[in-house]
């Protein structure tokens, strides 16, 4: 689908640069991609239960283990 939308200029130029990317239609596709997907990164880490440790606390012998 086409769409045709006011880019700032300096900040596609930068983005194309951090990103790699040789076109404005490759920068923006990339660029949307990134935000889209940044979501379900940090929710992968967060849900982690290994993330910091945190499968340790629902381990009584360990939690007993923490109290004395």
């Amino acid at each position: 689908m086409r769409t045709i939308i006011d880019v700032d200029d300096a900040l596609l130029d930068a983005a194309q640069s951090e990103l790699g990317t040789a076109t404005k239609k490759d920068t923006v596709n990339e660029a949307l991609r990134y935000v889209a997907e940044r979501n379900a990164r940090s929710r992968a880490v967060l849900d982690d239960p290994f993330f910091l440790g945190g499968s340790d606390l629902t381990d009584a012998e360990v939690m007993r283990g923490a109290r004395r």
